[in-house]
Protein backbone atom coordinates (compact mmCIF):
# COMPACT_ATOMS: atom_id res chain seq x y z
CA UNK A 1 0.00 0.00 0.00
CA UNK A 2 1.47 3.25 -1.34
CA UNK A 3 1.29 6.00 1.49
CA UNK A 4 -0.83 8.50 -0.16
CA UNK A 5 0.59 12.63 -0.24
CA UNK A 6 -1.44 13.22 2.87
CA UNK A 7 0.00 9.92 5.11
CA UNK A 8 3.42 10.82 4.00
CA UNK A 9 3.57 14.16 5.60
CA UNK A 10 1.83 13.55 8.31
CA UNK A 11 4.82 10.70 8.81
CA UNK A 12 7.19 13.69 7.85
CA UNK A 13 5.58 15.71 10.56
CA UNK A 14 5.82 12.77 13.47
CA UNK A 15 9.61 11.81 12.26
CA UNK A 16 10.27 15.03 12.43
CA UNK A 17 8.95 16.04 15.94
CA UNK A 18 10.44 12.47 17.57
CA UNK A 19 13.79 13.58 16.36
CA UNK A 20 13.69 17.08 18.03
CA UNK A 21 12.27 15.11 21.28
CA UNK A 22 14.62 12.60 20.86
CA UNK A 23 11.81 10.28 21.61
CA UNK A 24 11.08 7.01 19.74
CA UNK A 25 7.76 4.56 18.57
CA UNK A 26 6.63 1.46 18.07
CA UNK A 27 3.59 0.04 16.01
CA UNK A 28 1.39 -2.98 16.38
CA UNK A 29 -0.42 -3.56 13.03
CA UNK A 30 -3.75 -5.45 12.50
CA UNK A 31 -5.67 -4.81 9.65
CA UNK A 32 -3.02 -2.31 8.17
CA UNK A 33 -0.80 -4.80 7.93
CA UNK A 34 2.87 -2.97 8.36
CA UNK A 35 0.97 -0.17 6.23
CA UNK A 36 1.76 2.88 9.63
CA UNK A 37 5.47 1.73 9.80
CA UNK A 38 6.06 1.18 6.64
CA UNK A 39 4.77 4.90 6.14
CA UNK A 40 7.54 6.38 8.85
CA UNK A 41 10.10 4.21 7.73
CA UNK A 42 9.51 5.81 4.45
CA UNK A 43 11.26 9.34 5.93
CA UNK A 44 15.16 10.16 5.71
CA UNK A 45 16.02 9.84 9.58
CA UNK A 46 13.25 7.48 10.57
CA UNK A 47 15.81 5.48 12.43
CA UNK A 48 16.66 7.62 14.57
CA UNK A 49 12.48 7.47 15.92
CA UNK A 50 10.92 4.51 15.27
CA UNK A 51 12.14 1.62 16.87
CA UNK A 52 10.19 -1.11 14.98
CA UNK A 53 6.89 -2.46 14.28
CA UNK A 54 5.01 -6.14 14.69
CA UNK A 55 2.62 -7.27 12.74
CA UNK A 56 -0.03 -9.56 14.74
CA UNK A 57 -2.65 -10.32 12.19
CA UNK A 58 -3.70 -13.41 13.79
CA UNK A 59 -5.71 -13.11 16.84
CA UNK A 60 -3.24 -15.11 18.94
CA UNK A 61 -0.24 -13.11 17.96
CA UNK A 62 -1.64 -10.09 19.66
CA UNK A 63 -1.06 -12.26 22.99
CA UNK A 64 2.10 -13.87 22.73
CA UNK A 65 3.53 -11.00 20.96
CA UNK A 66 2.50 -7.84 22.34
CA UNK A 67 0.59 -9.05 25.92
CA UNK A 68 -3.13 -8.57 25.07
CA UNK A 69 -4.90 -10.59 27.62
CA UNK A 70 -5.87 -13.81 26.19
CA UNK A 71 -8.98 -13.62 28.53
CA UNK A 72 -9.85 -10.07 27.10
CA UNK A 73 -9.35 -11.56 23.48
CA UNK A 74 -11.91 -14.38 24.37
CA UNK A 75 -14.70 -11.90 25.74
CA UNK A 76 -14.56 -9.66 23.33
CA UNK A 77 -12.73 -10.86 19.80
CA UNK A 78 -9.79 -8.55 18.24
CA UNK A 79 -11.42 -5.60 17.27
CA UNK A 80 -11.93 -3.80 20.81
CA UNK A 81 -11.08 -0.42 22.43
CA UNK A 82 -9.53 -2.32 24.47
CA UNK A 83 -7.29 -4.61 22.72
CA UNK A 84 -6.21 -1.36 20.56
CA UNK A 85 -4.61 -0.22 23.80
CA UNK A 86 -3.34 -3.18 25.24
CA UNK A 87 -1.92 -3.56 21.99
CA UNK A 88 -0.05 0.18 22.17
CA UNK A 89 1.30 -0.73 25.57
CA UNK A 90 2.59 -3.92 24.77
CA UNK A 91 4.32 -2.82 21.67
CA UNK A 92 5.56 -0.26 23.81
CA UNK A 93 7.50 -3.51 25.85
CA UNK A 94 7.99 -5.83 22.79
CA UNK A 95 10.37 -2.97 21.42
CA UNK A 96 12.32 -2.12 24.45
CA UNK A 97 15.77 -1.32 24.19
CA UNK A 98 18.40 -1.50 26.88
CA UNK A 99 15.65 -2.18 29.27
CA UNK A 100 14.09 0.87 27.93
CA UNK A 101 10.31 0.45 26.44
CA UNK A 102 9.66 2.83 23.05
CA UNK A 103 8.33 6.39 24.19
CA UNK A 104 4.88 5.87 22.45
CA UNK A 105 3.11 3.16 20.96
CA UNK A 106 1.00 3.16 18.52
CA UNK A 107 -2.00 0.64 17.29
CA UNK A 108 -4.44 -0.45 15.14
CA UNK A 109 -6.87 -2.91 15.20
CA UNK A 110 -10.23 -3.88 12.86
CA UNK A 111 -12.14 -5.11 9.89
CA UNK A 112 -11.58 -3.96 6.90
CA UNK A 113 -13.92 -6.66 4.86
CA UNK A 114 -15.12 -7.99 2.63
CA UNK A 115 -16.94 -10.02 5.63
CA UNK A 116 -17.47 -9.10 9.03
CA UNK A 117 -15.61 -10.78 11.81
CA UNK A 118 -16.71 -12.04 15.25
CA UNK A 119 -19.50 -9.66 15.52
CA UNK A 120 -17.60 -6.53 13.99
CA UNK A 121 -18.78 -4.83 11.15
CA UNK A 122 -16.57 -3.97 7.71
CA UNK A 123 -15.17 -0.55 8.59
CA UNK A 124 -15.15 -1.03 12.22
CA UNK A 125 -11.61 0.43 13.30
CA UNK A 126 -9.47 1.67 16.86
CA UNK A 127 -6.69 2.98 16.51
CA UNK A 128 -4.44 3.79 19.89
CA UNK A 129 -2.08 5.41 20.99
CA UNK A 130 -0.04 4.72 24.05
CA UNK A 131 2.73 6.68 26.26
CA UNK A 132 3.76 6.78 29.63
CA UNK A 133 0.92 9.08 30.45
CA UNK A 134 -1.74 7.29 29.66
CA UNK A 135 -3.28 5.74 26.53
CA UNK A 136 -6.24 6.91 23.84
CA UNK A 137 -7.94 5.43 21.94
CA UNK A 138 -10.46 5.95 18.81
CA UNK A 139 -13.03 4.60 17.02
CA UNK A 140 -13.87 4.81 13.45
CA UNK A 141 -16.05 3.49 10.96
CA UNK A 142 -14.67 3.74 7.96
CA UNK A 143 -16.55 3.10 4.14
CA UNK A 144 -15.19 1.75 1.24
CA UNK A 145 -13.83 -1.40 -0.34
CA UNK A 146 -10.52 -3.15 2.03
CA UNK A 147 -7.98 -1.04 0.15
CA UNK A 148 -9.51 1.80 1.21
CA UNK A 149 -10.46 0.76 5.00
CA UNK A 150 -7.23 0.03 5.46
CA UNK A 151 -5.44 3.12 3.99
CA UNK A 152 -8.06 5.39 6.46
CA UNK A 153 -6.91 2.98 8.86
CA UNK A 154 -2.98 3.97 8.68
CA UNK A 155 -4.37 7.64 7.76
CA UNK A 156 -6.18 7.70 11.56
CA UNK A 157 -3.37 6.17 13.11
CA UNK A 158 -0.80 8.13 12.61
CA UNK A 159 -3.47 11.57 13.12
CA UNK A 160 -4.00 10.40 16.29
CA UNK A 161 -0.13 9.88 16.94
CA UNK A 162 0.28 13.26 15.43
CA UNK A 163 -2.35 14.78 17.81
CA UNK A 164 -0.99 13.28 20.80
CA UNK A 165 2.30 14.75 20.35
CA UNK A 166 1.14 17.92 19.89
CA UNK A 167 -0.36 17.79 22.56
CA UNK A 168 2.54 17.09 24.46
CA UNK A 169 4.22 19.84 22.65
Amino acid sequence: MTPTPEVGALAERIIARLTVEGRTVAVAESLTGGAVVAALVGIPGASLAVRGGIVAYDTALKASLLGVSPVLLDAHGPVHPEVAAAMAEGVRSAAAVGGHPADLGVATTGVAGPDAQGGAPVGLVYVAVADAEGTIVREHRFAGDRAEIRAQAAHAALGLLDERLAARA
